[in-house]
């Protein structure tokens, strides 16, 4: 059976045993949320955020040394090197918990240790620096240091359960995944192939930010340009082959799930009523921020758009034990890329990083209502 068959007999059977037994406008409407959700993340989210990612992914996967993500995200790495690289590094990036993906497969696949590859996948769209500043301006900033501390803590520790419960997965790595990729290192000079990388992350960082219309446009066109001109005059044609292959091959590999995932999540929304919500995060309790947890984890928050719900939330009497959990979780898993995790990671290593996640936010919530 090939992938999308896969997919379609997963969102049918989710209609059957999940929309179906409502009454027929009920099920229309959720379908029809699903598809609005569709709708405006494909326009909002895949040409700004998706496509440079995508293409980021694949400049790490042909062009960055394999020895340089070896030597500071390795299996054989010391601890004290490769997690604080690894957690931070994803602080730059406004990008949300699917716009990670494709980066994460990048370095994943060029041979970062699975617990230094985690410890990035989760504070990439965890501690942005754009979304620490939105959440101290509009929550208060020691919610954005509870934020940033918690991420900071959680992914380091996630990591480390990674790396102890699957220590042989990455020994039997190279054989199996290396292969997939580019063969062996490009000789090019590390200033070219920098520039090159920051060039396309120039374009992802300008493209989530909020400014005038026209400075945007012309900042980047000129990287464009820039990333052309290597493309052109710097790199072989072979190589720049390679790029696109590579880039299509994640797209092709991970955007299907995606899709399937925010359509799921646009139902789910609609169909549990948020009176429920309420209802079960009034109180700063271990249910309470277990419901929270479970709750963020499924749905989807695009990029910094998480603080404003979370503070209409509040408003309507969520604690503040559940806000920093949903927080946590909402920004960092959705159902969407749950399925691409499986796809890329594996059932076993999936399920171990999303329980890990969920149990590890609920927690710190907790502590962050109870202290503060």
């Amino acid at each position: 059976m090939k992938e999308w068959q896969k997919l379609a007999l997963l969102v049918v059977a989710f209609a059957v045993f999940y929309v179906a037994p409502l009454d027929a406008p009920v099920v229309l409407h959720s379908i029809s949320a699903g598809l609005g959700l569709l709708q405006e993340y494909a326009r909002l989210h895949v040409l700004t955020c998706l496509v440079p990612a995508f293409f980021i992914a694949g400049t790490i996967a042909v062009y960055v040394k394999k020895d340089t993500i070896l030597r500071l995200l390795g299996p054989s790495t010391r601890k004290l090197i490769a997690y604080p690289v690894a957690s931070v590094s994803g602080g730059i990036l406004a990008v949300c918990s699917c716009t990670i993906l494709p980066l994460f497969t990048g370095i994943y696949k060029r041979g970062a240790g699975i617990g230094p590859a985690v410890a990035f996948l989760f504070t990439g769209p965890a501690i942005n620096i754009t979304a620490i500043l939105l959440t101290g301006t509009v929550l208060g900033w020691d919610f954005a240091a509870g934020r940033l501390v918690a991420a900071l803590v959680i992914s380091v520790i996630a990591g480390l359960i990674m790396a102890a419960l699957f220590r042989d997965h990455d020994s039997r790595r190279p054989k199996e995944q290396f292969a997939a990729g580019t063969g062996g290192d490009v000789n090019y000079a590390n200033s070219t192939i920098l520039l090159f990388f920051l060039l396309q992350l120039g374009v992802l960082v300008v493209f989530g930010l909020s400014i005038d219309a026209t400075l945007k446009v012309a900042l980047i066109l000129m990287m464009i340009a820039g990333i052309l001109s290597i493309v052109f005059f710097r790199f072989q044609k072979a190589d720049s082959l390679e790029w696109l292959r590579e880039t299509w091959t994640l797209t092709k590999m991970i955007l299907p799930y995606l899709f399937v995932g925010v359509f799921i999540a646009g139902i789910i929304e609609v169909v549990i009523p948020g009176e429920v919500i309420l209802r079960l995060v009034g109180e700063n309790t271990i249910l309470s921020n277990a419901f929270a947890s479970l709750f963020g984890a499924f749905m989807y928050f695009a990029t910094l758009t998480e603080v404003p719900i979370i503070q209409k939330l509040m408003g309507m009497g969520m604690s503040r034990g559940p806000a920093l959990t949903l927080l946590l979780t909402g920004n960092t898993l959705s159902l969407p890329s749950m399925f691409v995790l499986f796809k890329v990671m594996g059932k076993k290593q999936a399920s171990a990083y999303i329980l890990s996640v969920i149990v590890l936010s609920m927690i710190a919530g907790w502590l962050f209502g109870e202290v503060l």
